[in-house]
């Protein structure tokens, strides 16, 4: 089940993959009063967090635990950190309770990262970014590339793939965020990403585009939960 949280219009919204979480003051506190005896833990990340919760920055939704919930029953998640250079590049992992959530959002448009690009791949890019827009698909940037448009801290190096997460409502969508992705002759940095489904499930693009094309019958399958296989029609149908 994916876990929800509650908006302060009083709705629930469930999670995906590769959202983005702003913890309250009280959820800061527990994620620093509760680290410092955890197995692994220094003060290179105690300084990482620290920092991330004096400027309310905010962290992502990563692959859950299902059936975890803390002492007072809430929903425990599972949220990540992948802190920049100056911090080693870590991949920090932090759990809370749903009810230390302030707010849920989303990573920056695509369009928004055209500046960061080498000056090369900026013309493919905006004609990339025009496309999504004809067909009315929204395409966000996450990875390096967008962690450095959030924070604007130095996630960026040197082998730093455009990481894409292109929603769509259908397997037809998916066809067509494919064939542009394919044909947007972006070489470098190289282009890789998820195309994901209104039910919180993703596919790697590029697999998505070879099984439109090639003799497999099955593809790799994210959710919250982990990972399966399934065809084209079991995927596109999903809920």
């Amino acid at each position: 089940m994916r876990p929800e949280v509650s908006c302060p219009t009083g709705k629930t919204l469930l999670l995906r993959r590769q959202q983005l979480v702003w913890l309250d003051e009280y959820g800061w506190f527990r994620v620093l009063s509760g680290q410092p005896d955890a197995p692994g833990w220094d003060s290179q990340a105690l300084e990482c967090l620290e920092f991330w919760a004096e400027r309310s920055l905010p962290l992502v939704v990563t692959r859950q635990l299902a059936g975890r919930t803390d002492d007072d029953g809430d929903t425990l998640l599972t949220l990540g950190l992948p802190a920049p250079a100056r911090w080693g590049r870590r991949r920090l992992l932090v759990q809370l309770s749903t009810s230390a959530v302030r707010r849920v959002g989303e990573f920056p448009l695509a369009a928004s990262a055209l500046s960061a690009l080498p000056a090369a791949a900026q013309p493919a890019w905006a004609e990339l970014c025009a496309g999504f827009d004809r067909l009315q698909l929204t395409a966000r940037i996450y990875g390096s590339y967008g962690w450095q448009q959030l924070t604007g801290l130095d996630h960026l190096h040197p082998d730093s793939d455009i990481d894409l997460q292109v929603m769509v409502a259908s397997g037809l969508q998916a066809d067509a965020a494919a064939a542009l992705l394919s044909a947007s002759g972006i070489a470098t940095p190289r282009l890789d990403g998820e195309i994901c489904f209104a039910g919180g499930a993703s596919v790697a693009w590029r697999e998505w585009a070879q099984l439109r094309t090639g003799p497999q019958r099955q593809i790799g399958v994210k959710r919250l939960e982990g990972a399966t296989l399934q065809s084209r029609d079991e995927l596109a149908t999903a809920r």
